[in-house]
This record gives C-alpha cells, structure tokens and sequence, in this order.
C-alpha cells in the first residue's frame, strides 16, 4: 500500500468513526485532513470549526487509528494531546494533532538454546523482542511488575542469564525460589533468610550488602573524577519480589533499607551500578518514590489496566493498546535517547535450555 493509499484509507476510517462526535464534520467538507509523515501520522483540524480539539479527541483519534492500522503500523499511546506547527502561513491550518508510530506489531524473540543465544551477544545489548533491544550501557534500573503467575521470574530468570557475562550479580531472594535455584546453577552466591534467623535480621544482611556496594560507587565516583572516560564493569543488585523483604520488619531497619537502596538508585548511574527490582506491585510500600524515578527500563505484564499500572505508569491510561493474550505479556517503556518514550505492548522471550524449557 502506497503512502497515498495508506492516507486515503486512514482518513475514510477517521470520516467513519468521528462523525457523530464531530457532529457530521468530516474530510469532505474540508473540516480536517491527516498525513502520513516520518515516524507518524498527523490529524490536521481546519479552524474554525465546530468541534473541540482536546484531549478526548485526540484519545477518540487513536483508538481508531490504532485498530485501523493493526498490524501494519503500531500507533505509540500519548498521554494527552500531542500539538505539532506545521509550516504554512494559512492560521487555519498551521497546527496538528501528531500520532507517532511504528512499523509492524511486537513479536515475541523465540530462543531455541538459551546457552547458545547468550554466547552470541556481543557488547552489552540486552535483545527484549524481536527489533527492540536495549544497551546496559544507558540502562539506570529495571522494574518488573506483575501480578502471580504472571511471567515475572520467567523474565527475570531470561534477564539474569544475559546479565551474568557483562555484569556482578548481587541476589536478594526472599522467597528463595527460582532466583536461588539459577544461582546454584551458576555458582553465584545468593543472600536469602536462613533457618532460625529472624526477618530483620536478612534485611539487616540485606542492608550490609547495600552498604559496600555504595562504598564501590564512592570509590568508583572518586576514580572518575581524575578519569572522566573510565568504564567501570557492571553491578547489578538483583531483588526479588521487593515487597516482601521490608514487610514485617523493624522501623529503622526498614528505613535504612529505603535510603540505601535509593542512594544506590541515585548515584549508581555514573558508577555503572544498576537495580533490578522485581515485585507484584512497586508502591510506597515497596520502594520510596525517588527510586521508581531513576528507572528507566519498566516492565508490567499480566493483567493490564488502570489499576495494576497505576505505580509503574501513573499518567497512562491503557485503553486502546493491543496487548496480545498469553503468559509473559503486558507492556514495556524504554527511556533513553534511542527508543521512543512511549509505552509499547510486550511479550517477554520464550526460550529454551539444554534441560528443556526453564
């Protein structure tokens, strides 16, 4: 289908669809027109006119959009009306609504052989789906958010094994389950409740741990200072299922808990210290709110909807996003200067071990 088509065929869709919102105004009475530009489309409303140009509009645009253009075209979910100059002197037309997009739909990464897959990265590229990878270069801290039985340790498990060649793992596993069971595996230590020990008392190693990891970012902040260019290897502090680690435990403990874990999401940056947080749901409770700022790499899956994004996404209002149905999807946003910021649907990689599928 030729650009030309593709517009013809958008704005028939449009004409259809808004007309009782737009009472009767359409394209053939000269009251809009729509373009397809680089990285989008653009709505072009003729003004005067009789109808209100607003965020409910815009919304109403990319709901039918959206479903038109599935799948050929993935139209990127704004959180309100997204104003463009178009370069004309006509004032009645020197503005548009700007829909960004994207070619094709998410498709999931099928990996045959884990083991063989990770030995073929090179660099510190992080493939996610098909066409969309991410490097860990410019990656802060990464949250994964879903409700049980969602797919979250199956994608942490995927996410540890691709850290594990470029970075330190730091684990914290307090439910000490299939985080530890990974770690065994590969011969890395993991700090998980013993026997006869009390609550306070692992989030008391917890807190250690956090301790000498922000000693190495002042150490490392220090040797930057005289090098500014200096790469430093990776450390990742792994916690899974945050939620239960502070739940039940003593005030200060927990407090202390809360501010190393958010100077480590502040200063840890620069020093190639990151975060990978895991848990059903990231609220106050789990993790202070300066802390879900410093992400930049968000993952919810299972079930989406205003409710369950409401922490990792609080302007994002789902509707209209094509999640595709099955375990392991949800929704992703990727905040660098290399991917869009918008939030795209997500289906997490399926992949397969020498022992068969994890």
């Amino acid at each position: 289908m030729s650009t030309k088509e593709l517009e013809q065929y958008l704005l028939q869709s449009l004409n259809m669809a808004l007309g009782s919102l737009m009472q009767g105004e359409t394209s053939y009475t000269n009251s809009f027109d729509c373009k397809i530009v680089e990285g989008g489309f653009i709505f072009q409303p003729r003004l005067p006119a009789g109808y209100i140009i607003d965020d409910n509009l815009y919304q109403k645009i990319f709901l039918i959009a959206n479903a038109a253009l599935y799948p050929v075209f993935t139209v990127l979910k704004q959180n309100s009306a997204f104003f463009i100059p178009l370069k004309t002197d006509d004032i009645h037309v020197q503005r548009g609504l700007f829909f960004p997009m994207k070619k094709g739909i998410s498709e999931r990464l099928i990996i045959p052989d884990l083991e063989r897959f990770v030995s073929t990265i090179t660099g510190n590229i992080i493939p996610i789906m098909k066409n969309l990878s991410v490097d860990y270069n410019k990656v802060t801290s990464i949250a994964i958010c879903g409700n049980s039985g969602s797919g979250k340790s199956y994608a942490l498990t995927y996410f540890l094994s691709i850290l594990k060649p470029i970075s330190d793992l730091i684990i914290v596993d307090p439910k000490f389950d299939s985080p530890s069971r990974w770690a065994r595996m590969n011969n890395i230590s993991v700090i998980h409740p013993q026997k006869n020990r009390s609550k306070s008392d692992f989030l008391s190693e917890v807190n250690e741990s956090l301790s000498q990891c922000l000693n190495t970012i002042q150490d490392r902040q220090t040797i930057l200072y005289d090098e500014p260019s200096k790469k430093f290897k990776h450390i990742t502090i792994v916690i899974d299922e945050v939620l239960a680690i502070s739940e039940g435990v003593n005030k200060s403990i927990k407090e202390s808990f809360f501010a190393l874990l958010s100077q480590v999401a502040l200063l840890g940056r620069a020093t190639s210290v990151h975060l990978l947080l895991v848990s059903q749901r990231l609220d106050y409770n789990s993790v202070p709110v300066s802390i879900r700022e410093q992400m930049n790499v968000l993952i919810q899956v299972g079930n989406i909807n205003k409710k369950t994004t409401q922490f990792l996404f609080p302007d994002l209002d789902p509707e209209g996003i094509v999640i595709p149905i099955g375990k392991g999807t949800g929704l992703i946003q990727i905040i660098d200067n290399e991917h869009p910021y918008q939030v795209l649907p997500l289906l997490c990689p399926t992949y397969y071990t020498q022992k068969g599928i994890f």
